[in-house]
């Protein structure tokens, strides 16, 4: 069935808990219909009996069903739609079923991942296909279907992508891992050149001119499912911890800045706030009160362009040989 919306539609992928579950929420306080998406789900029958509700939001209890809720509950819109990013039938299905209820499709924020660190040594060839699978065949899955329906988007059409800055020190003692997510970054840095080649991103201050694809991560660690495990053997770590506010915000400023400003650029949460919006004191987001968490992502980043970025040589588009 069809539904009528005047609202912007976002799209977050990895919605069910933690980091995704709060930008999901955030997107909804800032007018966007929310579409929740990610493979854990809560049978309706059982939200009666939850308690308590909502659920810790990195508890195995937290799903699109209970954050889709969640946001209903403050007054705001989400949709609740399931997704196997490993299944290309699944992906499909999600973007599909988005368009057929809303008819368009204005913000993809791609969040889900999965994590082994590791040396090769200790990384069975399983796990590496997983990784691989979810983090960037997932997301350009996710794109693949998505692409036509952002690019009609009247705001624009913008991607966000949680994938890390590319520097060296990266790759130490997670190889499989960071193959996948640099990959994602290499995608943000390959489609913003496509836009750009395309005079997508126009020119001007209004996120309604222009699309965008930008990378996020984080300065300093950020509570979730994943910082369970080391919470749970030493309540000391949670000093390092910052709350996942720090995220949505960033996201939030990146989707009002302009195209041009945002279009291909691998961020970091932190520094964006405080380069973008002014804000200099973090203090806020500290999972601790008074705690100073440690950064863990360099002071700098290599500059990858080289000086004859500008020269394309011949174009080649395999497509049309």
């Amino acid at each position: 069935m069809s539904t009528s919306n005047t609202k912007p539609v976002a799209l977050v992928v990895g919605a069910s808990r933690g980091i995704g579950r709060q930008v999901a929420i955030d997107l909804a306080k800032a007018g966007y219909h929310v579409i929740v998406s990610a493979k854990s789900t809560t049978p309706l029958s059982s939200l009666t009996t939850l308690t308590p509700f909502p659920p810790d939001p990195n508890s195995p209890q937290s799903t699109i069903t209970t954050v889709a809720l969640e946001i209903s509950q403050l007054g705001l819109s989400a949709t609740a739609i399931p997704v196997d990013t490993t299944s290309q039938t699944s992906i499909e299905n999600l973007i599909h079923e988005t368009i057929s209820l809303f008819h368009r499709l204005d913000v993809l924020i791609y969040n889900t991942g999965a994590i082994h660190w590791g040396p090769l040594s200790t990384t069975p060839l399983k796990k590496f296909l997983l990784l691989q699978s979810v983090n960037p065949t997932g997301l350009y899955t996710t794109l693949h279907f998505s692409l036509p329906h952002l690019k009609s988007s009247p705001l624009g059409g913008r991607i966000i992508v949680v994938c890390p800055p590319i520097y060296s020190r990266f790759f130490r003692g997670k190889t499989a891992y960071a193959m996948g997510k640099v990959g994602m970054s290499v995608l943000v840095k390959g489609l913003a050149m496509d836009f750009d080649r395309e005079a997508l991103p126009l020119p001007g201050k209004d996120r309604t001119k222009g699309m965008a694809i930008t990378g996020i991560w984080p300065a300093v660690a950020i509570e979730s499912a994943a910082t369970e495990q080391f919470t749970r053997r030493d309540e000391g770590y949670k000093r390092d911890l910052r709350k996942p506010t720090i995220f949505s915000d960033a996201i939030l400023a990146m989707l009002d800045a302009p195209a041009e400003r945002v279009n291909g650029e691998l961020l970091l949460d932190e520094d964006f706030l405080r380069e973008e919006t002014g804000v200099t004191d973090f203090g806020k987001y500290s999972l601790v009160p008074g705690a100073s968490p440690k950064r863990i992502m360099p002071e700098a980043f290599p500059d990858l362009r080289v000086k004859e970025q500008d020269d394309e040589g011949m174009r080649i588009d395999s497509s049309k040989l």
